[in-house]
């Protein structure tokens, strides 16, 4: 049931909160659950803690050294008072004294230093090895997971999750001697004065059933702060991704209250859970002094009428004083758990993300020797149920043999060359490289067997020579200089500040978008793949500039394997074979000539391109197919 506090929380927020945009990255906040302690996330965690547990198990030991001295401590004192002070006593016992309280607060010192600086230590190792573990897994995950998936979520786990481990593994440790201080208080208590002791722990109960009802709605408002922060920098990863379409179309007012809006979600999240982390704190502090009143007034009196010793009561009063702060420090470790168990469903999550695509046990390694060859084989596919991009495609292209495929936007091309890679599994049918199916053949080896060129250009940051052999790092200079050269890149990279030493902005802004696809030609060249890609390689190049890829063409094609897609029907006149797929359909085959004297899309499809649209009669302008790729 909403307080009070929340109601008037929501209703500020309300009018504050902007106006529900309709268009744009809105996803509705997920409904999440979980569990305060989840033994599954705990024993996942554990998998990465387990080659440290022998440091692990010394800073558990050095943890209850220490507590062991905050519980000597008092007793020292409480001989001192009683035995060093009294009439009659010498000076010795009191020397003996300050030098055990010496000894201990050195012990002290140093199992503190060693658990801080060991568990540190081992936290910064775990949260090492998770990143690297979820950054393998992420790298080898299916395209179809990374299509559907928000950037910002992926690194929102990557970052503020892992942090969120870090937080519990380094306190974790400490609950463990909080537990031991805390039981060890009670039975010291006991021991030093039984009617006192129990006197002093009547407050428990009290917090006991304030815990019982605090706990539930906590552990809500502790997982709702971490989606609803994943769910913000989801939002944020697409604004920051998209801002030249967001400039370009002047939306930035929109996705200002898009991001807004999920700030604000994000917002209330964290104020209800600060709310909940903090209420127990005032609380803790008040049984405190109730507790230390209690000693003060009780154990006064019982010293006044010689049934307690002086140094009894003043040991008192130290226990009750560190009594609390196990609990103070036992309940903000549930919240740090709390959001550790969240954290750890969710890296789980990403750890635990199937692979669709994965290496047969006795799968094939392609060599150097492979032919080349390309065959399709009643090829079925699609990305959703019941909604095939291809259907019953079948062709074989022959080493050496550069092939075209043409067709509308939605007609199975690019679908065509993802199976060839092996991003995607098929349906029905078989997909042959070099005439082994790719579901038999080593990733690896495919990957080193086909070198792709896509339309947008991917280029990293880092120097221009890196970014050119970036499939074949191994690679020398000589070689990058001759693809560069073969695909008339060279110019334009000598005439940068640095040559191929210049270093290139995120995704090569400071390149022009020409340039760009010139150095992921040089990439695929210095790759020396015996299969070469190009899917829409030269639709974002100016006609200068296509001349020369034209002419680069052809050392590229050299003793290698093409397949060309391309919508400038002019760049692919001189292929060998062209085919011409419509609403996922081989509907027709051939050279260019041939293809022509047919009359059909190809020819159809060619005259757009070079005659006047006032030219053209409306039924021979195609129908795009349906589809969710090209």
């Amino acid at each position: 049931m909403a307080t009070a506090e929340d109601i008037e929380l929501e209703e500020e927020d309300r009018s504050r909160r902007p106006s529900k945009a309709v268009v744009g990255s809105h996803r509705e906040e997920e409904e999440v659950f979980g569990k305060a302690y989840d033994p599954r996330i705990v024993r996942r965690i554990w998998s990465f803690v387990d080659p440290y547990r022998s440091k692990i198990a010394i800073s558990v030991a050095a943890v209850l050294a220490f507590t062991l001295t905050q519980l000597a401590i008092p007793l020292i004192i409480r001989f001192a008072i009683d035995n060093g002070m009294a009439k009659g006593s010498d000076g010795s016992v009191l020397m003996w004294c300050m030098a055990a309280f010496g000894v201990v607060i050195l012990v002290n010192y140093g199992a503190s230093y060693l658990q801080e600086s060991v568990v540190g230590k081992v936290a910064e190792h775990v949260l090492f090895d998770m990143r690297r573990a979820m950054m393998a897994r992420l790298q080898k995950v299916s395209l179809s997971f990374m299509d559907k998936t928000e950037v910002g979520r992926l690194m929102s786990r990557l970052q503020g999750d892992v942090n969120s481990m870090q937080e519990f593994l380094e306190t974790s440790v400490m609950s463990v001697g909080d537990i031991v201080l805390l039981f060890g208080i009670v039975v010291t208590l006991l021991f030093l004065d039984v009617r006192l002791g129990l006197l002093t722990l009547a407050t428990m109960p009290t917090l006991l059933v304030i815990r019982f009802f605090w706990l539930p709605p906590a552990k809500r408002s502790f997982m709702a702060a971490h989606e609803t922060n994943s769910i913000a920098n989801g939002a944020l990863a697409e604004g920051i991704n998209g801002v030249r379409t967001v400039q370009s179309l002047n939306r930035q007012r929109v996705n200002f209250d898009l991001y807004a809006e999920k700030s604000h979600a994000n917002l209330r999240s964290h104020l209800r859970a600060a709310k909940f982390a903090q209420v127990t704190v005032p609380i803790v502090d008040t049984l405190t002094g109730i507790s230390m009143a209690t000693v003060v007034v009780v154990g006064g009196q019982m010293v006044l009428n010689h049934t307690l010793g002086l140094g009894v009561m003043v040991a008192f009063l130290f226990y009750i004083q560190r009594f609390f702060d196990p609990i103070r420090s036992l309940t903000m470790q549930y919240s740090v758990m709390q959001r550790a168990m969240a954290s750890g469903q969710r890296i789980s999550e990403v750890l635990d993300v199937p692979i669709a695509i994965t290496d047969r046990p006795d799968a094939v390694t392609l060599g150097p020797d492979m032919d080349g060859s390309v065959e399709f084989r009643h090829v079925t596919f699609g990305y959703r149920p019941n909604q095939p991009v291809l259907k019953d495609v079948s062709f074989k292209v022959n080493p050496g043999e550069t092939v075209a495929l043409v067709g509308p936007t939605g007609s199975g091309k690019t679908s065509s060359m993802a199976l060839i890679h092996r991003f995607y599994d098929v349906w029905q049918g078989e997909v042959l490289v070099g005439g082994h199916d790719v579901r038999d053949a080593t990733q690896d080896s495919l990957g080193h067997s086909i070198a792709m060129v896509l339309q947008e250009p991917f280029l990293f940051t880092g120097t221009v020579i890196e970014n050119i052999r970036y499939a074949r790092t191994g690679a020398s200079f000589e070689d990058v200089v001759q693809a560069a050269t073969a695909v008339g890149a060279h110019e334009f990279i000598m005439q940068l500040p640095e040559g191929y030493d210049t270093k290139l902005e995120q995704r090569g802004g400071n390149l022009s978008l020409g340039q760009r696809q010139l150095l992921s030609f040089a990439r695929a060249l210095v790759a020396d793949a015996k299969i070469l890609v190009l899917d829409e390689a030269t639709a974002s190049i100016d006609s200068y500039t296509e001349l020369q890829i034209q002419k680069a063409l052809a050392v590229l094609l050299k003793g290698r394997t093409g397949l060309v897609i391309a919508h400038r029907l002019a760049t692919i006149r001189n292929a060998d074979r062209i085919l011409v797929l419509q609403n996922g359909v081989l509907i027709e085959s051939g050279n260019h000539e041939q293809l022509m004297q047919q009359g059909g899309l190809y020819s159809k499809l060619y005259n757009m391109n070079y005659a006047s649209f006032d030219d053209i009669p409306e039924d021979a302008i195609p129908q795009a197919g349906v589809g969710t790729a090209t």
